[in-house]
Formats: C-alpha cells, sequence, structure tokens
C-alpha cells in the first residue's frame, strides 16, 4: 500500500446505528473498488450473532466482507490472511479478553505490522479502546482502567462518553488523578479518524456527537471538544 491509513475510532456503525454512515466513512477513506474488510469478532467471544450482521451489512456494500475467528481457528497463517485485508474492522465486547486472546495467538504482532504496511484499523468499544496505551473499560464489571492495551495510538481512551452516565466522570476522575494519562473520549454516533497518532478528521451521524481530548489542567481537568463533521444521508437511508 502506498501509505499508512491509520485508525478510525467508531461511536457505532453497522451493530448499532439504523443507517450506515459511520461504516461507510470508513470505506470512503480507503478509496479503492471493492476493498477487503475483515471483521475481527473476539471481543464478543466469536459470536455468530455478530457475525452474521455483519456479513449482512457488508454484503449490501461494494466490498468483500470476511471475519477472523480465534475461538475456533480456521485460518493457519494469520499473517498472510490479515496483511491481505484492506481494513480490519475489530467489533465490541470485553477489552481485556480480546487483548489476552490476540497475544497468546500473535495477532497483536500482526497487526502492528499490517498497520505500518497501511491496512486501516477501526472497531467500536472494546474495538477502539484496543489500539490505546490505555482505556476506561467495563471488562471486569464496573468501569475501570486497564492499561495493557496495544499503544499504536498514546495516550488513553473512552467510548461511550455521553452514551453511558458513568463513562463522562469516571474517565475526567482517572485522568485528573493520574490514574490514566491524558487521552481522547468519543460520543456514540462520532468517528474518529487518526494519522500517526493524531486525528486528522472528526465525523458524526447526529449533532453534538464528537471527539473530546481529556487532560489535567489547572482546574484539575480539562476537555477539548473537536468540529466534528455532520454526515448527511442519502434519499436513499433517510
Amino acid at each position: 500500500m502506498a501509505s499508512p491509513q491509520g485508525i478510525v475510532l467508531l461511536g457505532g456503525g453497522f451493530s448499532d446505528d439504523p443507517d450506515t454512515l459511520l461504516d461507510d466513512f470508513v470505506l470512503e477513506i480507503i478509496g479503492t473498488k471493492r476493498p477487503r474488510i475483515c471483521f475481527v469478532p473476539t471481543a464478543s467471544g466469536d459470536s455468530a450473532g455478530y457475525v452474521e450482521r455483519f456479513h449482512a451489512a457488508f454484503s449490501l456494500r461494494d466490498c468483500l466482507p470476511v471475519h477472523l475467528p480465534l475461538f475456533r481457528r480456521e485460518h493457519r497463517d494469520l499473517r498472510e490472511f490479515v496483511l491481505a485485508q484492506d481494513v480490519v474492522y475489530v467489533g465490541g465486547g470485553n477489552t481485556a479478553n480480546l487483548l489476552a486472546v490476540w497475544r497468546l495467538h500473535g495477532l497483536d504482532v500482526i497487526l502492528r505490522e499490517a498497520y505500518a504496511a497501511g491496512v486501516l484499523l477501526c472497531g467500536i468499544s472494546a474495538g477502539a479502546a484496543c489500539w490505546f496505551d490505555a482505556c476506561l473499560t467495563d471488562s471486569f464489571g464496573p468501569v475501570t482502567s486497564l492499561h495493557d492495551g496495544l499503544g499504536f495510538i498514546r495516550g488513553s481512551f473512552c467510548p461511550h462518553y455521553d452514551g453511558e452516565a458513568d463513562r463522562r466522570p469516571a474517565y475526567r476522575g482517572a485522568v485528573g488523578d493520574g490514574i490514566l494519562p491524558p487521552g481522547w473520549a468519543l460520543d456514540d454516533g462520532a468517528a474518529a479518524h487518526f494519522l500517526e497518532g493524531v486525528p486528522i478528521e472528526v465525523v458524526s451521524r447526529r449533532p453534538n456527537a464528537t471527539l473530546h481530548r481529556v487532560a489535567p489542567d489547572p482546574s484539575g481537568v480539562g476537555e477539548t471538544v473537536s468540529a466534528a463533521r455532520l454526515l448527511i444521508p442519502s434519499p436513499s437511508e433517510s
């Protein structure tokens, strides 16, 4: 591939939204005809229903959808399979379990190589949090800090920032107290494209949903809100 495609953090997508706007944004970034897009459902335990929804959604698009199971592994050569993709799309679920299973199979190392080679990485919830050094997670029950991420993007991350009542105060508290490093929080309904660890575009399928930079300041903790481009559904989707 000619250049790095980066990482897209998703606050929605085929599994959560009534439209295709955020997933279409991912495919637009690729900009190639019939891109190969691989769904990785590890965080949900390779949920069959989740995989079926992915194929139902992406079979309607001009792309080549496949999925990568690890609980009943089908591919002997994971490296060859992953590096052949244009997009790796990671589903939501349990972030801690995802990281443990990936490391057991060596997928963490392969994904770092794919990232450097220009494969676009993206995901929702756990599939967005895993790319950071650390995150706020409910992997262990109540939301808490996890410091065992892949580190493709430096700092910490919080999904569902406006979608779950305990997320924003818990993340602000963790960053303000130094439990988590400064980082980024994503509202449900928004998506952010990061290139070389920096957000280069933020989009939203609904007004006011966006990406927030959360970092300590003299008052304790501050937020900087990113300007988000509102995605407009086509007439067939509205």
